[in-house]
């Protein structure tokens, strides 16, 4: 897919990505409608702001010249051992731990506000939710752990067994959009400590009714999804991050984000539509600068792209995914 207003990018997807570990090879969301999203200039500098395992930023490279560069970020330890191996075969890499909601800080001196492109793919990786040591599946027996970035301090059980009962079922509620939070939250603290991602899946499992139980699958993924979005901090810093990505961006650079599920979908539409449209103003107000858009929607459904029919067969984890992207058109008056 070509997007209007990008180069054209036909460079083959790589395959492999030299990492050597078979969970490695996992197959990137929309990889070529984001790349292609973001690509306007061949010898321009670029954001991958969730690395993963790096097969959005390997194709992007392969669609660069060799006076470009790309600053890969991610918060975990093992995607960023994986970019440090890409970065000492490719001189256009360079590598940041960390959050990219703080992307001003991963920037050399002089960067911001040069960046011809920034692209995401948010939420849990593939590598991250095989690896049961990492605690993120339901379908897989391990601590219950969830950090995306293990330095944290806080992990999924220390915060099940310390939080406020009221706490525990707000998260269920806003994250998991669940209607039974609070007798889970009840269930969870009388059975505390709990260890596993066993212990927190049973106790899922005999919260819900009889009636109800053939959805189990997905109630299991609302409330993993729930706990890990708290300790992770991840819808805000995603706002964060949206923000910082906006500053980097020259005028003319992009923006395309993946999402997952309909709270993140929800969070970058309603921030584009800010972008593109100016912020709403009271009809007493005279007009002001700050209302001007700042960007324009790059997609050609206005709410965004999902991915083919072949890509969602062969691919169980892009079926719930939300390509949007926008074009920086000018400064926002603060």
């Amino acid at each position: 897919m070509i997007w209007k207003g990008s180069m054209e990018c036909t460079s083959s997807p790589p395959d492999k990505t030299g990492d050597g570990s078979p969970e490695a090879d996992h197959a990137p969301v929309m990889l070529e409608e984001t790349v292609n999203a973001i690509a306007v200039d061949r010898n321009g500098d670029y954001v991958d702001a969730t690395y993963g395992r790096g097969g959005h930023a390997r194709h992007l490279l392969a669609c660069l010249s060799p006076r470009a560069n790309v600053l890969v970020i991610d918060r975990d330890m093992d995607a960023i051992a994986n970019a440090r191996r890409l970065a000492a075969r490719d001189s256009r890499v360079r590598v940041g731990h960390g959050r990219f909601g703080a992307l001003r800080e991963h920037l050399e001196d002089g960067a911001w506000g040069r960046q011809s492109g920034v692209m995401f793919d948010v939420g849990v990786s593939s590598p991250q939710i095989e690896d049961a040591r990492r605690g993120f599946s339901f379908d897989r027996t391990g601590p219950l752990d969830m950090r995306m970035d293990q330095r944290d301090q806080l992990t999924a059980a220390t915060w099940l067994n310390g939080a406020r009962q009221s706490e525990i079922a707000d998260v269920i509620r806003r994250f998991g959009e669940k209607r039974y939070a609070s007798r889970l939250a009840k269930r969870i603290v009388a059975a505390r400590p709990l260890h596993t991602t066993a212990d927190l899946k049973s106790l899922v499992a005999t919260t819900l009714s009889p009636s109800r139980r053939g959805s189990m699958a997905g109630a299991y993924a609302r409330v993993f999804q729930a706990v890990r979005i708290h300790v992770n901090d991840e819808l805000q810093e995603l706002d964060r991050g949206l923000d910082a990505a906006f500053g980097a961006l020259k005028v003319g650079g992009r923006v395309a984000v993946i999402t997952f599920h309909s709270l993140e979908h929800r969070l970058v539409r309603q921030r584009f539509r800010r972008w593109v449209e100016g912020p709403a103003l009271s009809r007493r107000m005279p007009p002001t600068d700050a209302a001007e858009p700042v960007a324009r929607r790059i997609d050609t459904v206005g709410k965004g792209v999902r991915p083919s029919d072949a890509e969602r067969d062969a691919n169980p984890r892009a079926r719930s995914a939300l390509l949007q992207a926008v074009e920086k058109t000018g400064e926002r008056v603060q």
